[in-house]
């Protein structure tokens, strides 16, 4: 279950306090919902890195991905928004992240990431799930749109991106979530409104599409 970035407190960048400890409410919240439910939570949270600099109290935005087990990943967001003024307020991550969950290769990112096709594109050969979690604002829907779709394509690779919905320091957000398989087909989409999307994410799918048009070994 993939939930919105910063899903516990919005995009607030400008907030000093916002930061938690790693492993702190949010973070409980995911391992706690992972744990009652039978599956694997994930979203973002503001968390200061256990191993962060104590003078620098900043956090990351931090990828949690919790799982029935109490197993727990994390990824920093690489990528802080300069335009938002995140870049100011939160860290930025320093590494990619790859994890296999049931057979099926991930690559997390968050957000802003989704402009930068090189990371995805590193990643490729060994992903077969992107997931993205989001705060990406009304005015620029068909960005996020086209770019959701434009990763799964390039990277015959399924893309799962959840985006927020409501209003929120002064932007409203519609969702757009959406399930886009290696294809570029849409599998599930949501718009407008809370709700939950469902698809059948299939390792074999990836391998099919890869083996049929080998666009991945064209690559210079």
């Amino acid at each position: 279950m993939l939930l919105t970035e910063t899903f516990s407190t919005g995009f607030a960048v400008d907030d000093p306090g916002l930061g938690e400890p790693e492993g702190g409410p949010s973070s409980q919240f995911l391992q706690e919902q992972a744990a009652h439910h039978g599956v694997w939570v994930c979203g973002s949270c503001p968390e200061i890195p256990a191993d962060s600099d104590p003078a620098d109290r900043r956090p990351a935005n931090s990828f949690v991905l919790a799982g029935p087990d109490g197993t727990v990943y994390r990824y920093h967001k690489i990528h802080p928004f300069t335009f938002g003024g995140e870049d100011a307020h939160f860290r930025a991550g320093e590494r990619l992240v790859q994890l296999t969950i049931e057979g099926v290769r991930i690559s997390p990112f968050v957000c802003y990431d989704l402009r930068f096709a090189d990371e995805f594109w590193g990643l490729a050969t060994t992903t077969d799930l992107y997931l993205v979690p989001a705060n990406w604002p009304e005015p620029r829907r068909q960005h996020w749109m086209a770019l959701l779709q434009a990763r799964a394509i390039e990277n015959q690779a399924y893309v799962v991106g959840c985006n927020r919905v409501g209003e929120g320091g002064g932007l409203k957000y519609v969702g757009d979530s959406r399930i886009v398989d290696p294809l570029g087909e849409l599998l599930a989409t949501g718009s407008q409104g809370e709700t939950i999307l469902f698809a059948d994410i299939e390792p074999a799918k990836v391998a099919e599409v890869r083996d049929r048009f080998r666009f991945l070994p064209d690559r210079r």
